[in-house]
């Protein structure tokens, strides 16, 4: 009886931690989808990460210095513009991500650096906001990113694939 005991204190926390990595893993899933989409100019690859109903907001400083916000009630434009032909890839590795779940919610925070092609545009955070469908798949239903092009704290294994 005490093996048995012993054996449930080992065993339901490696399950509940395995549990908990698939989790994350399938968080992670529509956002790495949502940056190969952008990566490869792909709308329709970009728009499968998201919800039906989406917001985005970005927060960054204007010209004078002055905190704004800039906020989105969908992304048909954003969809525009990944689609729309451009010289040069998008390109946005993340690091650093912070996932918390609550059921059928998440929130995923992670620092970013994009580049056009292998140019340095701005970095920031983004925070994603996540819904579980009842198939059983996460995708975004909303998205702020901060933005600023100075401050940078990019880790060298991401600045290094851009040189």
């Amino acid at each position: 009886m005490n093996r048995l005991i012993y054996l449930l204190f080992i065993v339901l926390p490696l399950t509940t931690a395995a549990q908990s990595q698939k989790e994350e893993i399938a968080i992670r899933e529509p956002i790495d989808r949502l940056f190969k989409g952008m990566s490869e100019g792909d709308s329709a690859v970009v728009h499968s990460a998201f919800t039906d109903v989406v917001t985005m907001t970005t927060i960054s400083k204007d010209q004078n210095n002055m905190s704004t916000i800039q906020h989105e009630a969908g992304i048909r434009g954003f969809l525009i513009a990944v689609g729309s032909p451009h010289r040069e890839s998008w390109s946005e590795p993340i690091w650093d991500l912070k996932i918390a779940i609550d059921g059928n919610f998440a929130q995923v925070w992670a620092s970013y650096a994009f580049y056009l092609g292998k140019k340095f545009s701005h970095c920031g955070t983004d925070a994603f906001h996540l819904f579980k469908l009842p198939s059983g798949k996460w995708k975004i239903f909303h998205l702020t990113d901060t933005r600023q092009k100075q401050g940078c704290m990019i880790p060298d294994e991401v600045s290094n694939r851009f040189k």
